[in-house]
Parts: C-alpha cells; structure tokens; sequence
C-alpha cells in the first residue's frame, strides 16, 4: 500500500504535528486551502468513512472540535469548515480516511459550492424509504 499518511505516520515524510494521541494525529496541511488548515487523521488505516470504526470516527470528531476552537480562538475567527470526503468523485485524494479543518476569512479564496438539484415529492418520499430500508 502506498499511503502518504502512513508514510507521515510511520515517520518517514515529516510533518507539522499540532495534536497526538494514541489513536490519532492532528497536522498542518501541506497544501493550505488556508492557514490553519489542519487535518485529522486516525493513526489506523481506513480508507474511507464505510470502513472506519464506530468510535475512532466518534473520537475524531471530538478532536475535531477540540482542535477548531483553538484554531477559532488563535485567528480570532468565526467560520470554520469541517470537511470529509469519501471517494474521488467526492474529492478524496488520499485514500485514509481525514478530516479537514478549514478556518473562514472574509474574501478568503475558499470556494465550497454546488448547485441545488430539484426533486419532486415522490422521489423524495422514494428516497426517504431507500435510505430508511437499508440502515
């Protein structure tokens, strides 16, 4: 497996550490969208948010929020961006599962967009009951 975070994890591709403990680490981004831009990443090897135990996903979430008031508070910010993709349609480039924490500044280059699809109420009703049958 050629994994850039288990590279970083096992040390051999330095990093910049914010936050480490038993089950995860907290780095910098190399690639910013941002300053402060930080990410979350179990120490384990999941590839995506289908595979991720029950509570490491809880726990990284915890730290999520843990590490977004210290980043609200050291820029004096408001808007953050918690971020997870899951797939590469969904924007997934490396295939460990991560959060993205992305601190807002007004005119901030960020863009995180879509455009609203129109669905009619029977097809939400369809929708509603396949997602209810399969959990």
């Amino acid at each position: 497996m050629n994994c850039i975070f288990c590279e970083i994890l096992n040390g051999n591709i330095p990093c910049n550490k914010v936050f480490e403990n038993d089950n995860f680490i907290a780095i910098l981004d190399a690639f910013p969208a941002n300053e402060g831009h930080t990410l979350i990443i179990p120490k384990k090897h999941f590839e995506n948010i289908f595979e991720i135990d029950g509570e490491i996903l809880k726990e990284g979430y915890f730290i999520a929020q843990k590490i977004a008031n210290s980043i609200k508070k050291s820029f004096g910010i408001e808007n953050i961006n918690i971020l997870q993709n899951n797939g590469a349609l969904a924007g997934q480039t490396v295939n460990h599962f991560h959060i993205h924490i992305v601190p807002r500044k007004e005119n901030d280059n960020v863009i995180i967009k879509s455009t609203p699809v129109s669905i009619d109420n029977e097809k939400i009703k369809n929708i509603i009951d396949s997602i209810k049958s399969n959990m």
